[in-house]
């Protein structure tokens, strides 16, 4: 699940709130990191609902490796198509495969962050990333990959 620039800091506030206001009912099961996650996780749904126009991936210059400007550029525009092609899964798609493929995520905490049967998670994330797959294979011209 993304959110855009504007929300983040709103949805990283409310998701530190609810989770202060529920540290009592942390019942040390699992990692307070997946915990923390799972009520982040419900944040930014919440602040999502009904929006399905949620920010993009923000990279700041600093997480760009160095280059030329024009590889800079490039990188960005890749990683605003990227965005673009995200934003055409569904959010339990996307959500999966985020947490999986970009916040590194075992298939274990993702079911706990979302709820969902550990078997839901797996057979979600081969559908996410099959759908990524055509979608960026839609315009291979973008990312140079075969049709």
């Amino acid at each position: 699940m993304t959110v855009g620039d504007d929300d983040a800091e709103d949805v990283a506030q409310d998701a530190f709130l609810r989770a202060f206001h529920r540290l009592d009912a942390f019942r040390e099961e699992a990692a307070f990191r997946t915990w923390l996650l799972q009520i982040t996780h419900n944040a930014a749904l919440s602040a999502v609902a009904g929006r399905p126009d949620a920010g993009p991936i923000s990279a700041d210059d600093s997480s760009l490796a160095p280059g030329s400007p024009v590889e800079q550029l490039e990188r960005r525009e890749r990683l605003r198509r990227l965005d673009l092609k995200l934003k055409g899964l569904s959010p339990t798609h996307r959500a999966v495969l985020v947490l999986r493929d970009v916040e590194g995520l075992s298939y274990e905490e993702i079911a706990e962050v979302t709820g969902a049967p550990l078997g839901s998670v797996k057979a979600r994330l081969h559908r996410a990333r099959g759908e990524l797959i055509e979608l960026l294979r839609t315009n291979t011209y973008d990312w140079d990959l075969p049709r």
